[in-house]
C-alpha cells in the first residue's frame, strides 16, 4: 500500500518508551500501512492535536496521570458530535478489565500490553475498514445530493386577478379548500386557486399529507401537534407548521398518520 494511503495515527501514551515500541510496530505495518502524525503524553496534548489535525486513528492508553483514556473517548465523541469522520479508538492497556466499557463506547479495538504487532496489524486493517465505509457512505450521499439538485423544481400555477405565477411546491405549507376555491399558503401570502383538493392530492401525494377533509398539510412543514380548543368542534387536534402561527384541524381519523411524520 502506497504512502498515500496509509493510516495517519496518533499515540497517546503517558510512556516514552511505550510511545517509542507503537512507534517502531506501526513501521513495521502493511496492508494497510501507517503513519505516525503525531505523539501525546496526556489528554491535553492530545485533544490540542485533534483539534488541529485529522487523525484516521488513535492509539490511547487507558491509564494516564492526567485522566484516563476512557473519560478522554467519552469526551472526544461530545466533542466531535459523533460526525463520521472522526478517529476510531485502540485503547492499548495493560490491564483487560475495561473492555466492556471501552467496546460500549465504539471502540474499534482494544489491545493489551505488551502489544503484538500481528495483533497491531489486525487493528490497524479493523480501522481501514472502518475508513473504507464511511468513503462509501460520503460517494453515496454526495451522489444523492447531486441527484436531489438537478431535479427540475415542482411548481403550482397560480392565475390570481390576471397575473400568473409560478410557485415552488417547496414553499407551499397547505392547501385548504374554502367555498368555490383553494387557498394555497406559503410562509409570505395566501394565494387563491381554483381546482379539485382530490385532485391535488393525487398529483401531489409526495408532499402533501391529508389531515382534514378540507385540507392538505406539507410533511416538510409540520412541526408539531397539539390539543386544540376550537369554537365549533370543541376539543380536537391540530398541527403547528414552520414559519406561520395558524393551526390546522387534524381529524380523528388522520391522526395517527400525522403523529407518524412528525415522529420522523
Amino acid at each position: 500500500m502506497s504512502d498515500a494511503a496509509a493510516l495517519n495515527v496518533l499515540i497517546v501514551d503517558d510512556e516514552q518508551l511505550a510511545r517509542q515500541r507503537l512507534r517502531t510496530l506501526l513501521g513495521d505495518c502493511v496492508s494497510p500501512s501507517a503513519t505516525v502524525g503525531g505523539e501525546a503524553k496526556n489528554t491535553a496534548e492530545a485533544l490540542a492535536l485533534l483539534s488541529s489535525l485529522h487523525f484516521d486513528a488513535v492509539l490511547l492508553d487507558i491509564h494516564m496521570p492526567d485522566g484516563d483514556g476512557l473519560a478522554f473517548a467519552r469526551r472526544l465523541k461530545e466533542l466531535l458530535n459523533y460526525k463520521a469522520n472522526q478517529p476510531a479508538i485502540v485503547f492499548i492497556t495493560a490491564h483487560a478489565e475495561h473492555a466492556v466499557e471501552a467496546f460500549e463506547l465504539a471502540a474499534t479495538d482494544y489491545l493489551t500490553k505488551p502489544v503484538r504487532l500481528e495483533r497491531l496489524q489486525i487493528s490497524l486493517q479493523k480501522v481501514e475498514l472502518l475508513r473504507q465505509q464511511i468513503r462509501r457512505l460520503e460517494a453515496e450521499n454526495t451522489a444523492k445530493n447531486t441527484e436531489k439538485a438537478n431535479e427540475p423544481t415542482e411548481i403550482l400555477v397560480v392565475q390570481e386577478r390576471g397575473v400568473t405565477e409560478r410557485i415552488p411546491l417547496r414553499e407551499i405549507l397547505y392547501l385548504k379548500a374554502e367555498l368555490k376555491y383553494i387557498s394555497v399558503r406559503t410562509a409570505l401570502k395566501t394565494h387563491i386557486l381554483e381546482g379539485s383538493l382530490s385532485e391535488l392530492e393525487a398529483r401531489y401525494a409526495h408532499h402533501f399529507l391529508r389531515v382534514h377533509r378540507n385540507a392538505l398539510v406539507a410533511t416538510h412543514a409540520m412541526r408539531a401537534l397539539e390539543k386544540h380548543l376550537d369554537p365549533d368542534e370543541g376539543e380536537c387536534w391540530a398541527v403547528r407548521l414552520v414559519g406561520i402561527d395558524e393551526l390546522l384541524m387534524v381529524s380523528r381519523r388522520q391522526l395517527a398518520a400525522v403523529r407518524e411524520v412528525i415522529s420522523k
